[in-house]
């Protein structure tokens, strides 16, 4: 066999061997992309905070994960730091976006497919729990406290408050939460379009369990803010269950 031969009959090995790595790559990168959708849709998922309304625990444009998992069978507690649907009508329409290159819009729908874009975070809200199914909210009492179940809260370890201001709210309420909702305030009281904005819209003001993406538990970035994210629990230890 000459040398031309021999090379000839070498090609279509080696070609078949390219042809099998690609498609191991192509294999490897389409389960990837599946573990992560599943991961992002069932277990947890990565958000962008637009806005002060839940400094200083969460500042603008802290990056953060949301379990997504541990809800659906523990359910929630009152101090969870909560990501939301709009319920309707919480947030202005959105601004039109003007239109992306064709790759640079398939890449983002890609990378928001897989969770690692945060593309459709402007479409959530993110608060802290503070009343569940049945409880009954007022504000406020002598002291500028919220009762919960007829006890007081101190909340001020996390609000974010103007010097020597501690009342939790600057606007009275007195709600008992429907079933399968939750009442919902930010940190940053006087910054925070929450459950009290929005008493007069159908829904009352309550977020329905539905609308709930998880409880947020991490944050990410910046580097130097990577930590969990503190639920405050010790300030709601002492409210009764709801008669």
């Amino acid at each position: 066999m000459t040398a031309d031969a021999a090379e000839t009959a070498d090609n279509p090995p080696r070609r078949r061997g390219a042809l099998a790595f690609l498609r191991d790559v192509i294999v490897i990168i389409l389960i990837a992309a599946l573990v992560s959708f599943v991961v992002k849709t069932f277990v947890v998922r990565s958000f962008y905070i637009p806005s002060g309304s839940m400094e200083r625990t969460l500042l603008i444009n802290d990056r953060i994960l949301v379990d997504e998992l541990t809800p659906r069978w523990a359910g929630y507690e009152r101090g969870d730091v909560v990501v939301f649907e709009d319920p309707g009508g919480w947030l202005p329409p959105a601004p039109q976006r003007p239109a992306q290159p064709p790759l640079v819009a398939a890449t983002d729908w890609v990378l928001t497919f897989v969770g690692l874009s945060t593309s459709d975070a402007q479409n959530h809200l993110v608060k802290r729990v503070i009343g569940l199914p049945g409880d009954h909210i007022v504000c406020c009492n002598a002291l500028g406290q919220i009762t919960v179940n007829g006890s007081p809260i101190d909340e001020l370890s996390y609000l974010n408050l103007p010097q020597g201001d501690t009342a939790a709210s600057n606007s009275d309420f007195d709600v008992t939460v429907p079933a399968n909702s939750i009442w919902v305030m930010g940190d940053n009281r006087d910054r925070s379009q929450d459950s009290r904005a929005h008493q007069e819209l159908p829904g009352g003001g309550f977020v329905p369990l539905d609308d709930v993406v998880g409880r947020a538990f991490l944050t990410t970035w910046p580097l130097d803010r990577f930590g969990l994210i503190d639920t405050h629990d010790e300030v709601f230890r002492a409210v009764p269950e709801p008669r």
